[in-house]
């Protein structure tokens, strides 16, 4: 049996004049699905039920039309994540590039395998089908932030960052609009 949903979830302040702001740049509430989404995890981290049923209400859609969106994209997350969430790209091109060492390099430095979150809940590494920087591999992306070209030593210096508290910075200009 699942938990009780929260039916008093809503978006206030600055988040909700967002979504208010997304919604009317689209001749359809529906076209404001995806983005709509991401100012509920941005908010919270992910998408919870209760989320999913007021973002459906308002859109005027179906809960099963969020949901087919949340599970179709993998960067929409329906539990709870990591801190920090570190996406490696092992399509072809980033195969080629060197992913699987990054990979390792990763496993070996937080002590946990590929699709694990740290003990802590700081860390958890995904490997994902492609970033879109297939001339730039090895790459990671950690939430909006792309991090090209990786190395072993520039990998440390991202997680020692990243310990450390400091606001993510990527490497490239190519880092996704909030």
């Amino acid at each position: 049996m699942s938990a009780p949903i929260d039916k008093n979830w809503e978006l206030t302040g600055e988040d909700l004049a967002r979504f208010e702001a997304v919604v009317a740049q689209y001749p359809t509430k529906r076209s404001a699905l995806m983005p709509s989404l991401w100012i509920i995890q941005d908010r919270d981290g992910y998408v919870c039920d209760a989320a999913v049923n007021w973002l459906a209400a308002q859109l005027e859609i179906s809960e099963a039309m969020v949901r087919e969106v949340m599970s179709f994209y993998f960067m929409y997350r329906d539990t709870p994540q990591a801190e920090y969430v570190l996406q490696v790209c092992h399509n072809i091109s980033c195969h080629v590039m060197g992913a699987r060492p990054v990979i390792t390099h990763l496993e070996k430095r937080l002590g946990v395998r590929l699709g694990e979150t740290t003990p802590d809940g700081k860390f958890a590494i995904e490997g994902v089908e492609c970033l879109g920087a297939c001339g730039m591999g090895p790459c990671l992306q950690v939430g909006k932030h792309l991090y090209e070209h990786l190395t072993n030593d520039k990998i440390d210096a991202i997680l020692e960052s990243m310990r450390r508290g400091e606001p993510l910075r990527a490497d490239t200009d190519r880092e996704l609009e909030a």
